[in-house]
């Protein structure tokens, strides 16, 4: 990214001198963002993933037992050091979910700044995930590149997820909007026909769940939550009844099951009985994208008792987030790009969403951003985690960092 693209879009907006929306911030942040799309370019968009660990050679040592699989898994996850080059595991650029919040980011650098290059990079990944959709379903949908070994169970390489696949199928959406081409909604439709179709859902509380993914009914609530909002988003624009209807039995399941604080647990069984940042923040993103598309005011409750719950108990004062509800560290970077994007989104419904936002953009970058560019990986007491993950950092905080810039220049 050549600088002046970024820095001549923006230097006319008369940004005031009001603390957190000043001149000195947004340059802070944009010469962020330029650091890390010139990463990501440079390291050609690959990196390693948290949960890669399958893909090392000593998978052969768990004989496909699941608990021995989730030993090491776990253990590459939590090393403090990089055992990856050791064992073999190599940087990808094959994550169709990093490749989503790409698309994202760079459909966003077009409509802040008009430069075609943005709009070519957006393009070029969008084409990618159309082309790399799994097979085998009713619609478009994705999945990881490497096997995984899960509390519920294996998940076998290639097994559809709702919740990036739902982000994914917002992406497509965006695009439709921005670039204004037919083919993009046509495929958020086809992704809409995988949730209906492909997925499980139980009826339960006068609602349902959809499962996360195609494999058995898996009661997530921020993977309902988020088929639910994109079924409301594309039933709304293109008229269909069933979908809007879906969404909002959908949505009834989850808010149901908010908690008294304002929280939700990861999912209703008891082995999902935690409350973490960043699914937190998905629930919150489902449910505004289903209230802005439907204009059903039925969950504002919900909304406010959420937003209340996320922003006032998962940040420190400085910005830091908290991983847990109850614990601070790891300070994750998956929780900071997920913060940043959901409160830069919530601005219009929660009115200091956008300066907390700012708060997590700048702490990140004084504590967690390399010299080269890329954010780190993690935050532990005792040492910072500087392995560059692409999926569960790089590529999500190019999304919402420019989300951010978006926002401070239309509020200031």
């Amino acid at each position: 990214m050549n600088k002046l693209v970024l820095s001549n879009s923006i230097s006319d907006q008369g940004l005031a001198d009001r603390g957190l929306c000043s001149d000195a911030v947004y340059e802070r942040i944009e010469k962020s963002l330029i650091a890390l799309e010139k990463w990501l370019r440079v390291n050609q968009y690959a990196g390693y993933d948290p949960f890669d660990g399958l893909t090392s050679h000593l998978r052969l040592l768990t004989f496909r037992k699941c608990l021995l699989e989730r030993i090491l898994e776990q253990i590459v996850l939590r090393s403090p050091i990089n055992l990856r080059p050791l064992l073999g595991i190599k940087k990808r650029s094959d994550i169709a979910f990093a490749r989503g919040h790409l698309a994202r980011g760079y459909l966003r650098l077009w409509n802040l700044t008009g430069e075609g290059l943005f709009r070519d990079k957006a393009v070029e990944f969008l084409c990618w995930l159309r082309d790399h959709a799994e097979s085998g379903y009713s619609g478009h949908c994705w999945g990881a590149p490497f096997d995984h070994a899960a509390r519920g169970g294996q998940v076998p390489r290639g097994t559809p997820y709702l919740p990036e696949t739902s982000q994914i199928g917002n992406v497509f959406v965006d695009a439709y909007e921005i670039l204004g081409e037919q083919a993009y909604l046509e495929t958020a439709v086809s992704v809409c026909r995988f949730i209906i179709n492909d997925l499980p859902r139980e009826q339960i509380d006068g609602g349902f769940c959809i499962s996360y993914h195609p494999g058995g009914q898996l009661f997530i609530h921020n993977a309902n939550a988020l088929g639910a909002g994109l079924l409301a988003r594309v039933g709304k624009i293109i008229h269909c009844q069933e979908m809007m209807d879906l969404a909002r039995q959908a949505m009834s399941y989850t808010c149901n099951y908010q908690l008294p604080s304002g929280a939700w647990y990861y999912g209703q069984e008891d082995r999902y009985h935690w409350i973490d940042n960043f699914h937190t923040a998905y629930v919150l993103d489902g449910l505004k994208c289903y209230m802005d598309s439907t204009g059903d005011g039925s969950f504002w409750k919900e909304l406010d008792r959420g937003i209340n719950f996320y922003c006032t108990t998962f940040f420190l004062s400085d910005g830091r987030p908290k991983y847990y509800h109850e614990r601070l560290f790891p300070i994750d970077i998956q929780c900071i790009a997920q913060a940043i994007d959901t409160l830069a989104y919530l601005d219009n419904h929660q009115q200091r969403s956008v300066d907390l936002a700012v708060k997590v953009a700048i702490w990140a970058i004084d504590h967690m951003q390399d010299k080269s560019g890329y954010f780190y990986y993690r935050k532990l007491p005792y040492k910072t985690v500087k392995i560059p993950m692409v999926r569960w950092g790089q590529a999500p905080m190019l999304s919402a960092l420019v989300n951010l810039l978006i926002k401070l220049k239309t509020r200031c």
